[in-house]
Parts: structure tokens; sequence; C-alpha cells
């Protein structure tokens, strides 16, 4: 198998200049295309060596975003210092097999004036369709602009999940409503568990967001992209709250058919407890041997029935002192 040209570290790298992009055949592979006036995007693996080493050497990422940019902490989180900011952002994984999975990665990005790296350990969704972006046109005119396109990707996705349980809620709903199949609750909380997973991912990354806004290290030409994908995020994540409010009624929907159920069986059930109650007062009162229990002679029968009558309304009055029994 031949070796990659990129070499192990890049997986793809872009250099956008007024004249437009090409590819980079290497980390060190110039600057933004020789005229100084662009930027160079590089997307590194950080499960290659060669990435940390580079990254630990790159004079031009400031101390704290190079510790950001190397950290195991896969919090969202986000810094700003000499005018160059990084930030953890969360997006879905994919698989060889698969471009899609339920499993959460970080993406590491850092802004600087003529730079942007974007880091990530294992393959996600995002860098992915942010290359395809690119390829079919896309055109970030500076670093900001870099950041809409790779957070605009990740929203992207999302959006496509979103909409994807919305049909699966709606789809599980007329199956309900048409008596056809009631979801199962191990279906439900399987749709609950992923939206309740996307609203923290984008609540998370909401707040990176709105920290920058209110950052002062962070350069004025980023402040309205900031304060832009804080509102886009809003909306997705008003979109995955209100798929969760379609699942919350459906659920209570479902309960109460269930409750009505219970109710219905127990209902039936007191019903006919109501009717062999007559036949158990025969047989008990026939069936019972007074002489065997030292009530011989014609009145022992009826003695037999005054106690177990006294021992009935004992019983009630021990209830309705207890509080089971209320008027």
């Amino acid at each position: 198998m031949a070796e990659n040209p990129l070499g192990p570290a890049l997986i793809w790298g872009m250099a956008f200049t007024a004249e437009g992009a090409r590819e980079l055949a290497g980390c060190d592979d110039g600057d933004a295309g020789g005229s100084g006036t662009g930027f160079r995007w590089l997307h590194l693996s950080l499960a290659d060596l060669r990435t940390r080493r580079w990254l630990e050497q790159s004079a031009a990422i400031p101390p704290e975003v190079r510790e950001l940019l190397l950290s195991s902490d896969q919090h969202q989180r986000s810094v700003a210092q000499n005018d160059c900011v990084g930030c953890v952002i969360h997006d879905f994984e994919r698989d060889f097999e698969r471009t899609q999975t339920d499993r959460i990665g970080a993406v590491r990005i850092a802004l600087c004036a003529d730079l942007v790296i974007t880091t990530r350990l294992h393959p996600v969704r995002s860098a992915d369709i942010a290359r395809r972006r690119i390829e079919a046109g896309a055109h970030p005119e500076s670093p900001a602009a870099a950041l809409d396109l790779m957070v605009g990707a990740i929203a992207q996705n999302i959006g496509d999940i979103a909409r994807s349980l919305e049909r699966e809620v709606q789809a599980a709903e007329d199956a309900f409503l048409d008596g056809h199949h009631t979801p199962t609750s191990r279906e439900l909380i399987t749709l609950r568990r992923r939206l309740a997973q996307i609203h923290r991912l984008l609540d998370g990354m909401r707040s990176v967001f709105q920290r920058l806004e209110r950052d002062s290290d962070v350069p004025p030409t980023l402040q309205p992209v900031m304060e832009n994908l804080s509102q886009r995020l809003l909306g997705l994540d008003g979109d995955i709250m209100s798929i969760q409010g379609q699942l919350r009624v459906l659920r209570d929907e479902i309960d109460i058919q269930q409750e009505q159920r219970t109710n219905q069986n127990l209902y039936l059930l007191s019903i006919m407890t109501a009717l062999m109650l007559p036949t158990t007062l025969v047989t008990g009162v026939f069936g019972m041997n007074t002489g065997g229990m030292g009530l011989q002679g014609p009145g022992g029968t009826l003695i037999a029935v005054l106690l177990a009558l006294a021992a009935a309304a004992g019983t009630y009055a021990l209830l309705r002192w207890m509080g089971f029994i209320r008027r």
C-alpha cells in the first residue's frame, strides 16, 4: 500500500486566498498561497504522535491554546490568548462501516490570524461534511468563516439526526393512535436517551460560544460569528426540545391508556368478587361446624354469624381509624 502523500498527521489541509483554494501537501506547506493575505486550514489526527510533536513545536499557537489542543479533557470549553481562540466542541463520531453512530467525540479548534487548526482523536462527521462543502465550491474568506463552516457542518449533521428522530416519534404516535402497535417502553426510552444526548451536546456548545462572546480577548472579527452561532444552536436546540415535548405527550397518553386498562381489569375483578360473595357467604355459613367450636345447641349457628359480623365491624372500624376508609 502506498504511503499517504499528506502524511499520517494531516488528514487534509487547504490554503485559502483571494485567488481560490488549494490543497496542501503537508502541515508546513508554505503560507496561505504565497501572498500572506489568506489563511491555512489544517485538519489533524491526534492519534498520531507526530501531530502532537508538531503542535508542541508550533510557534504560531499561544501556550494556552496549545494546551487545549493537546489536552485529553473531553469537556466542551474555550480559551482566548494573544488574538488566538481555542475551543473544544462535541460531534458524533463515525465508523468505517457506518457514517453515523451514537458515540460523541471531541473536535478541538484553534483560530489564529492566518491559521485554522481542527483536530480529533476519532473520525467525526462534521469534518467530512466541511470537506465536501469545500470541494463543492465553499470558500471561507477568514478563520471566522471557517469556524462558521465547521459548526454549520455539525449543525447540519445534528439537524439530519433530529429529523430522523422526529419521524420515529411521529411514526410511534401514529401507530399508537391507530391501535396497530403500541410503542414499548424500551423503544421510547431509546428515543428519549438520544434526544437528551443531543440536547446536552447543543447546550454545551452554545455555552462555549456564549462565553467567547463575553471574553474581551476574543478578536472583534470573531464576535459576530460567535453571536450568530449561539443563535443558530439555540434554534436547533429548540427543535430538539419540541421533539422531546412530543415524546413526553406520547408517553403520557400511553401511561393513561395503561392506567385505564388496569382500572378496567380491577373493576372486572371487583364485579366478579361481588358476584361470588353470596355464594361464599352461603357456603361459609352452612359449612360451619358449630358443634366442634363449643357452640352446641339450636343457637350455635346464630352466635357464629354474630361473631363473624362483629369481626367484620371491628375490621371496618380499624380501617376507618387508620384512615383507609373516608367518607
